[in-house]
């Protein structure tokens, strides 16, 4: 049921990003272009997408001791700000800007059709791979010394 429910909600996620125009990385572009074509129009997807997530975090949390699928909530526990979630932040949002391409964006974006999607995400993937490889490494000889 686990699966099944994660599939519905992603589908439901997907849905969202097709309908608010997130799949289409004109529309992202547009969005960082502030001194050209500017499109202001994703603040509100964004706003709206947190406000959603707020309602949202405090009637689960508010009204539910665990999910209905799982033993506990698996939530991040740190809340110290480090130069890895700075640089990955960084790095997101540069690629961010340079494709129009999010993650969450990509995958519904693969029923248009475009070249770049899977080009993107492949891409996307290799990073993950090779941050994920060079970050094993590099605690390892930490760990090691």
């Amino acid at each position: 049921m686990r699966i099944v429910s994660a599939l519905i909600i992603g589908a439901i996620f997907g849905l969202g990003i097709a309908i608010s125009g997130m799949a289409n990385p004109a529309k992202v572009i547009n969005f960082f272009d502030v001194a050209g074509t500017w499109d202001p129009s994703l603040i509100f997807v964004m706003g709206g997408a947190l406000v959603t997530t707020a309602i949202g975090y405090r009637v689960v949390f508010g009204t539910r001791a665990q999910p209905l699928f799982a033993a506990s909530y698996s939530l991040p526990t740190r809340t110290d700000l480090d130069a890895r979630l700075i640089g990955g932040s960084a790095l997101f949002g540069v690629g961010w800007g340079i494709s129009g391409f999010c993650p969450g964006g990509a995958i519904p974006a693969l029923g248009l059709g475009e070249p770049a999607v899977p080009i993107f995400i492949v891409s996307m993937a290799t990073g993950i791979v090779l941050a994920r490889t060079v970050l094993t490494r590099t605690l390892t000889r930490t760990a090691s010394a």
